[in-house]
């Protein structure tokens, strides 16, 4: 699994935005806005000539009659390259096991019509892939947008400060999925140079991650010997270093980011989902037998990657714990956060990460979790942990993303209030901080139907994101994030309407290039392999 061990293909996956707007689910778009057709002009009396009549008719036909086929810029290839886990969460593995089925599907929508004012909004939207909303600055209240007060106030409807920063910690995860995924010929356990969008952060250091799991000779035979490496390059630690953003913020922010699930033994980690101890990993220690609901415990495939060292690498945790400790050193003295950001298998490492961090430096300044289509991590006894021990977690979930839900046998809410009796023996997975629900079927570009993958693509929860406003609210009619990212990598999965609209965009804009003497388009910075794997 991308989000720690349930849904990661190998290769990632994406989602995407919509324009006409009705709340519901991120990743469909259940609601959109209804074209108006001008009437066909007829005589006010009853003596409609019959040249009248046969005009009406051949207007008809004409606007019913299917547009003609579309030029591509490439004779013989598809203008848009089929929906292969491109980049940012989910394909591959769930798309070759049909899951769809399983999953109820909204009513099928009838077809649309774009008005002209959307075909402007459209247009807009794929050609300006670096448009953001402004940032406003959030000095004064910087603690409490990084959880002080748990997000009271801020999620429902949604406060736009807020919005914007978590669309930017998502970015920051879509760096460590492309510098991944854009540099095939480097070894796994190598460090990559990140190119971030936000200019204003400065890596320090990459992260590794190592499976403790082996996997069968022949596994190797058949897929590339990348992919089955104990070690992986798994994300970074970056630092504001940026004068007027630290300003802003009204403080230096130390940013951990962390990938999802790629590599066939982080798939295999993924699946070991029995729960463990956090003190030596050993769930067979005679001792932890009949302290179900008492002993903090995580998920084993979790707890291998985050704690195993490589043969050239130290593990996730030490390294984490060494270059932030670092850093607080060099700029002690000074206004500081830590954010740890993730998405399916990085959001669940984030957690780990911040508890151990709020475990092992003393005087630690606030840690926060930003995750996105994160899985369960732990036991009852570790929330109530992670929680007491001051970490503040937003989780980030779309209504229809099954990697959510999982691992299976999540405790109730009120357990901790539940009888004694009732509470002995139990022990399951329960879920930590707070949460924003995203509805992919609330977005006016994505399906109704739109497979798990696109369910749990990372720029499809940014896209969501980026539109939702209430629960019950239409889509952000002003939404500002680009869906030329979108629509290259979940193509199959945004409505015919669109896709169909942006390839006579994309054409138009080629020609036009082309007229002009100048190649560049709307969507030639749009990389072919871009951010979330889906697991």
């Amino acid at each position: 699994m991308q989000t720690g061990s349930i849904i990661a293909a190998p290769r990632p996956l994406s989602l995407g935005t919509t324009l006409p707007h009705h709340a519901g689910s991120p990743f469909n778009s259940l609601g959109c806005r209804r074209a108006s057709f001008r009437p066909f002009k007829t005589t006010a009396t009853a003596a409609t000539s019959t040249t009248t009549h046969l005009a009406n008719l051949e207007r008809l036909l004409q606007k019913q009659s299917p547009p003609p086929p579309l030029p591509t810029p490439n004779p013989g290839k598809d203008p848009d390259p089929p929906n292969d886990g491109g980049g940012g969460g989910g394909g591959g593995l769930l798309q070759a096991l049909h899951l769809p089925p399983l999953f109820p599907s909204a009513r099928k929508q009838p077809e649309e019509i774009m008005s002209p004012r959307s075909l402007t909004r459209l247009h807009r939207l794929l050609s300006d892939s670096s448009r953001h909303s402004p940032r406003s600055t959030i000095a004064s209240r910087w603690r409490h947008y990084h959880g002080a007060a748990d997000w009271a106030g801020l999620l429902d409807p949604l406060d736009e400060n807020l919005r914007r920063e978590l669309v930017r910690y998502g970015d920051l995860v879509q760096a460590a999925y492309h510098a991944f995924y854009s540099q095939p010929a480097t070894k796994p356990d190598a460090p990559r140079p990140v190119s971030l969008p936000d200019r204003s952060y400065r890596v320090t250091r990459s992260l590794f991650a190592t499976a403790s799991v082996e996997l069968p000779p022949w596994v190797d035979r058949l897929v590339d010997p990348s992919m089955t490496q104990r070690s992986s390059w798994i994300g970074y630690v970056a630092v504001c270093d940026h004068d007027h953003e630290i300003h802003r913020m009204g403080r230096r922010d130390i940013v951990i980011a962390l990938r999802g699930t790629a590599t066939c033994l982080e798939w295999a980690e993924n699946f070991r989902a029995g729960l463990v101890p956090i003190d030596d990993g050993n769930d067979n220690d005679e001792k932890n037998e009949n302290s179900a609901s008492k002993s903090p415990k995580v998920e084993c495939g979790f707890w291998s990657l985050y704690k195993t060292a490589g043969d050239r690498v130290p593990s996730l945790s030490a390294a984490v714990v060494e270059e932030v400790r670092r850093l607080l050193n060099q700029y002690k003295g000074e206004e500081l956060s830590i954010t740890v950001t993730g998405h399916s298998l990085g959001a669940a490492l984030a957690v780990l990460v911040a508890d151990e961090l709020s475990a092992t430096i003393p005087d630690a300044p606030p840690i926060a979790v930003f995750s996105f289509g994160g899985p369960r991590v732990g036991n009852r006894a570790f929330v109530d942990q992670v929680e007491g021990r001051g970490v503040k977690v937003l989780r980030v979930v779309n209504a229809h993303d099954v990697v959510t839900r999982v691992p299976f046998g999540v405790v109730p809410a009120g357990f901790k209030w539940w009888p004694a009796k009732v509470l002995e023996g139990i022990d399951g997975y329960a879920d930590v901080g707070r949460e924003l629900k995203v509805d992919s079927q609330a977005s006016p570009y994505l399906r109704p139907d739109a497979d798990p993958a696109c369910c749990h693509d990372l720029e499809a929860y940014l896209h969501l994101v980026d539109g939702f406003m209430a629960t019950n609210c239409p889509f952000r009619s002003n939404a500002k994030r680009s869906l030329a990212r979108l629509l290259s990598q979940q193509g199959g999965n945004v409505k015919k309407l669109y896709m169909s609209k942006a390839r006579e965009l994309r054409a138009a804009e080629l020609d036009l290039s082309a007229t002009a003497g100048d190649g560049a388009s709307c969507w030639s910075n749009v990389p072919g392999c871009l951010a979330s794997p889906s697991s």
